[in-house]
């Protein structure tokens, strides 16, 4: 295992850059290839919208993920408790960071235990897939579902930014085959996720079948971990590669759509670059039960859980006007709409 310094070390890194500096990939989600069809007559009324539904057995009030981010530093703890205020307030969903420090360092766990902020909201553990070649084990899976009374438990793949760190673990060699004994022997279902480079079709095809109920696309077009490592780096030939791969990436829009045509019985996470209700209407459109967002999230709560509140209840409006002109009362009439065309 890798040292608990250098872990901590580094999460207190991404926080900062996040933050701080300008990581945007180089690419567009491509979501703006996409309009919806004004409905004129939308034949409804605008409070009759029905924004929830139930994902993996829980009612959500709206089609929202706070997407993974932190855990394992003293910071993170006040952002992790914010959000997961923000979820159980709202009916959304949250995720936590890669709980792996957790697991090694008992005394950084008090960030991750979020259960009792949000004892009735939709959570996500998170473990980075890699580590199953690298020491984790199916008991440590289960801990760490266990640490956050976790209705899932995520499993992300970061092979790039892994590439792009000088302490990365680069070796995925099997590791579909050790995903597929987790699912077969967890409780709870397993989510797979990129990072913000999303996954192909071939790909979720291989993950379904393997036992994962969710895939979380992550596409480009927002946050690039290439970026992030680029900032990180403090050796001028490693800034140079990160750069490179700055509009790496499936973009978010048609990684949805890959993954909604291969594998159409999963559940699938739009994320990866959302910046409104909107494009989470779009993303649901083209096949995503939920959209997460992430950046904007850890923006809004630095300041505190009244801006973070007030942040999704501008996502919630957006996306229930947006459903209203164009005449859906639900979220399954979004999903297939004829509404939403591609323009070019």
């Amino acid at each position: 295992m890798a040292d608990n310094s250098l872990i901590e070390n580094r999460k207190t890194d991404h926080l900062r850059i996040n933050l701080e500096n300008d990581v945007q990939s180089g690419i567009s989600t491509g979501l703006e290839k996409y309009r919806f069809v004004h409905e004129a007559l939308p034949e409804l009324d605008m409070a009759e919208v029905d924004l929830s539904q139930t994902f993996l057995g829980k009612r959500l009030a709206l089609p929202i993920l706070i997407s993974s981010m932190t855990g394992g530093t003293p910071e993170a703890l006040v952002i992790n408790s914010t959000l997961a205020k923000t979820a159980e307030i709202s009916g959304i969903a949250m995720g936590v960071g890669s709980q792996r420090v957790a697991l090694e360092k008992g005394n950084t766990r008090a960030s991750f235990k979020i259960r009792k902020f949000a004892p009735n909201a939709l959570l996500f553990a998170n473990l980075g897939a890699v580590q199953l070649n690298n020491g984790l084990k199916i008991d440590e899976c289960k801990r760490a579902v266990e640490m956050i009374d976790a209705d899932a438990l995520i499993f992300h793949l970061n092979p790039l930014q892994e590439a792009l760190q000088p302490e990365g673990n680069t070796n995925f060699n099997g590791l579909l085959k050790r995903i597929e004994e987790v699912c077969r022997s967890l409780e709870v279902p397993v989510i797979v996720k990129e990072v913000g480079w999303g996954i192909s079709d071939s790909t979720a095809r291989r993950l379904v079948e393997a036992g994962v109920q969710v895939i979380d696309v992550a596409g480009a077009g927002g946050t690039s971990w290439s970026q992030v490592e680029k900032f990180r780096s403090k050796d001028d030939n490693q800034q140079i590669i990160a750069e490179a791969f700055r509009s790496w990436g499936i973009p978010t829009a048609e990684s949805i759509r890959m993954v909604a045509q291969a594998v159409p019985q999963a559940k699938i996470i739009a994320s990866g670059g959302l910046r409104d209700g909107i494009d989470i209407v779009k993303c649901i459109g083209l096949g995503a039960q939920l959209g997460g967002l992430a950046g904007r999230f850890l923006k809004m709560a630095v300041r505190g859980t009244e801006e973070t509140l007030q942040f999704v209840n501008t996502l919630s409006q957006e996306i229930r006007i947006c459903m209203f002109a164009i005449g859906a009362k639900n979220l399954q009439e979004v999903q297939g709409t004829d509404h939403l065309v591609r323009i070019n």
